[in-house]
């Protein structure tokens, strides 16, 4: 019978009890010994579960206490030397300096930049290398892990990021070449595979996610040198993994490498399988990814069974090896506690646990087992029931969609008219300052909002509270001296989620977490129908924060695309059309807000960069329909109205031209971490708008001073003009103190005003 498999499960349990004992460790509330307990209780509990579901083999060392890259980083000794010291007092609290920064000690410690991972919502660390660096093992995670699993009772494969992928997913900080360090790099691999041969590890999966990416010839020559280096030495036999797409014109490289099998993404790229089967060296075993990693429906039988059928033949049992596309990682743990959802809906849903049993049935009916076969017919039929229930369709949504003309997507005029007209209806000085929308939600909101949904607290007394909240969030705004206010959305559990509760065609989870980077999980909202708006969704509370005060407020929205990316989507419409239509839905939000009286409008996008296709040729489709469903939100709006949007971890180089065509009369992006990098596409460009680049990471505890903020600020001046420059934090304030919040916006503010100044006199 072939074989179940899996290449990586989610880390932050059911209930979230990774995020906790983390959170619980950072205050000092608990201790290490206490943190790696339940990390262990974590991958005991997770491999039992992939055990029980139907896995023969299950996977090690894809567990990580935050990421893991930054936990291959640390194996290899890639260390920064400012994180240095803080190893040498603590492991553990130099491991989390690098990934959220450091201030105490008489230690003052930026985090590694951070980006996403491929074209998903999950974010990584950016090792960081130098001409000189130096490789060594730096302990046994790996093999410790398949120790441990092995003594649990489990067949288990370690899994271990590539070296090539490593480099290049790396970046250095003086210029040189990351390949030219993979002979140094090779040498601890080699190290660690032949102590992983020694302990009896039969198989070790090797990522290498950039082999889907185009190549240049130096790329595949490192690949080729890499793993010859690899073969030549003691080693488990090699898995090689690719993910997230098709290996196209890489196939040819992949299947010269001396590896023993490799892993296919069937579900991203099923029309590779010919190619693979045709390509793949005798004796090779062939990992078949063909349920969705990524997403939470049940899979086609119909789909899947004809791939399994093809390479079967060919391949036997022994060869064929069953698998998601890609890590579970990106999926919640387990679909049998929702018992609140539509019973026909959550029967087309797989969570990581149901998409194990999922594979164990198809491994089954490969085999020719009756029950098995019944199994997936009934789920086919239950499937194609789904895809023709009430509410999948909204033809009025669709009419709509059809009626859509070009000119739904245009300003009026273009920016040098609307800034001049905006400059009227919105005055602000030079170098405004604004935030990117959330304020921290304490734990007396969380509680409230718990209560509010439980019954335990009316609409009134939680209308109120809220309100108090707004008040409070205004004043200290006021106080401080920002120019442009948000409310703080204190009433937004979630900026994806708190939208999709108000349109049509969305269903919700209560325990499908998922792991954003570090800590932060998000619980995305799943897309089952066609998106419609039956009322407006935050006029009434950007009306009344604009009615506390004669500041200019922003009204909030989150993107079409960023709703898209951060939602599982349907999977029976093309991507476009959903974001299509969620567009219109928000719209006709943005219209609401315009009427009632807000000026300034601001529409996310972080996730736009995130959705660019991993092949460049498939670009232009994307950033077509992507930019055109910003405009399609935006258009329509008069010219006094001034439109931002946020985007953050985004690499613009490379779609410069359509964060342009975007045509948004402020752009704020994170650059506090890449210390304004990222700056460097829009002077290539000459970017005309207003652009706000962070100067406060939000993502760590660290709170920067007003020397350190002005340095920034003096950088963005180098290269951009200061009538162009907003002031503003890298993203939302919702996951940080107000004590970090009340004194990185006080800095903030004194920053701006004094580099006003500054200005000022030098035009004097």
């Amino acid at each position: 019978m072939s074989l179940v498999t899996c290449s990586g499960f989610p880390r932050i349990g059911i209930k979230r009890e990774l995020k906790r004992a983390l959170e619980s460790h950072w205050r000092g509330e608990t201790d290490a010994d206490a943190l790696l307990d339940t990390a262990r209780t974590l991958r005991k509990r997770h491999w039992r579960l992939m055990a029980d579901a139907g896995a023969d083999v299950v996977p090690c060392n894809d567990f990580s206490l935050y990421d893991h890259v930054l936990d291959t980083a640390v194996l290899f000794d890639v260390i920064p030397e400012r994180y240095r010291p803080v190893f040498s007092e603590n492991t553990l609290d130099g491991y989390f300096a690098m990934g959220r920064g450091h201030k105490r000690g008489g230690h003052d410690l930026h985090a590694l930049e951070m980006t996403k991972w491929f074209d998903t919502n999950y974010h990584y660390l950016v090792p960081e290398l130098s001409a000189n660096q130096r490789f060594a093992l730096n302990g046994d995670k790996p093999l410790a892990e398949y120790l441990e699993a092995q003594a649990e009772g489990h067949r288990a494969r370690p899994v271990l990021l590539g070296p090539v992928s490593f480099l290049l997913l790396s970046k250095t900080v003086d210029g040189s070449d990351r390949l030219a360090l993979l002979d140094a790099l090779l040498m601890p691999y080699v190290d660690l595979l032949g102590r992983m041969a020694d302990a009896g590890v039969d198989w070790v999966q090797l990522d290498e996610p950039c082999l889907v990416l185009d190549l240049d010839d130096d790329d595949r020559a490192a690949y080729r040198h890499a793993y010859t280096t690899l073969a030549a030495a003691r080693s488990p036999h090699v898995l090689l993994a690719s993910y997230f797409g098709a290996l196209d014109a890489n196939l040819a490289l992949a299947v010269s490498l001396p590896v023993a099998g490799m892993h296919v993404d069937l579900v991203r790229a099923p029309a590779q399988l010919d190619a693979v089967l045709d390509a793949l060296p005798a004796g090779w075993v062939l990992s078949a990814g063909v349920v969705d990693g990524r997403n939470i429906w049940r899979s086609h039988p119909d789909r899947v069974m004809p791939l399994l059928r093809k390479a079967h033949p060919r391949l036997g049992d022994e060869r064929l090896w069953i698998a998601p596309s890609c890590s579970l990682l990106h999926t919640p743990i387990d679909l049998e506690p929702e018992t609140s959802l539509d019973p026909p809906r959550r029967a087309s849903m797989a969570f990581a646990r149901q998409k194990i049993e999922e594979l164990r049935v198809y491994a089954d009916a490969l085999a020719g087992q009756p029950e098995a076969e019944a199994a997936l017919v009934a789920q086919q039929v239950l499937l194609d029931a789904q895809m023709q229930a009430s509410g999948v369709a909204d033809p009025a949504v669709r009419s709509r969609l059809r009626s859509l003309g070009a000119q739904a997507s245009l300003r009026r005029s273009g920016y040098a008219a609307r800034r001049a007209i905006q400059s009227q209806t919105v005055p602000l000085p030079l170098l405004p300052t604004t935030t990117i929308g959330s304020f921290p939600q304490t734990d007396d909101l969380r509680k409230a909002r718990a209560a509010h949904r439980a019954g335990r607290l009316d609409d009134n007394a939680y209308e109120q509270l809220l309100k108090d909240e707004v008040e409070r969030v205004v004043r200290f705004q006021e106080h401080i001296g920002l120019d442009v206010l948000v409310h703080g959305e204190p009433e937004r559990n979630d900026m994806v989620e708190y939208f999709g509760e108000q349109l049509d065609g969305y269903l919700f989870t209560k325990l499908g977490w998922v792991q954003s980077y570090g800590s932060r999980c998000v619980k995305p909202p799943v897309i089952w129908g066609d998106i419609a708006r039956q009322a407006p969704m935050t006029v009434a509370w950007s009306s009344y924060a604009q009615s506390l005060t004669g500041r200019p407020m922003k009204g909030m929205l989150t993107g079409p695309v960023t709703m898209l990316q951060w939602s599982f989507v349907r999977d029976d419409l093309p991507r476009e059309t959903v974001c299509r239509q969620i567009a219109l839905a928000l719209r006709d939000e943005v219209r609401d807000l315009e009427t009632a009286g807000l000026h300034v409008i601001q529409i996310d996008e972080p996730a736009l960069r995130e959705g660019l296709p991993l092949r460049r040729a498939d670009w232009p489709v994307y950033l077509a329909w992507a930019v055109e469903c910003f405009r399609i939100t935006a258009g329509g709006v008069r010219d006094s109205t001034q439109i931002h949007t946020h985007m953050c971890y985004s690499e613009f180089n490379d779609i410069i031209e359509a964060v342009a065509a975007m045509d948004a009369d402020v752009i704020s992006i994170e650059t506090s971490r890449s210390r304004m990098e990222l700056l460097d596409a829009f002077v290539r460009y000459r970017y005309p708008n207003g652009i706000g680049p962070g100067v406060y990471d939000i993502h760590s505890p660290r709170v920067p001073d007003s020397a350190e903020m002005l340095d920034l600020l003096h950088k963005a001046l180098d290269v951009l003009q200061p009538e162009q420059l907003w002031i503003n934090p890298d993203c939302g304030l919702k996951t940080r103190d107000w004590p970090e919040v009340e004194q990185a916006l006080g800095h903030m503010v004194a920053t701006a005003r004094q580099l006003r100044s500054t200005l000022a006199a030098s035009v004097g």
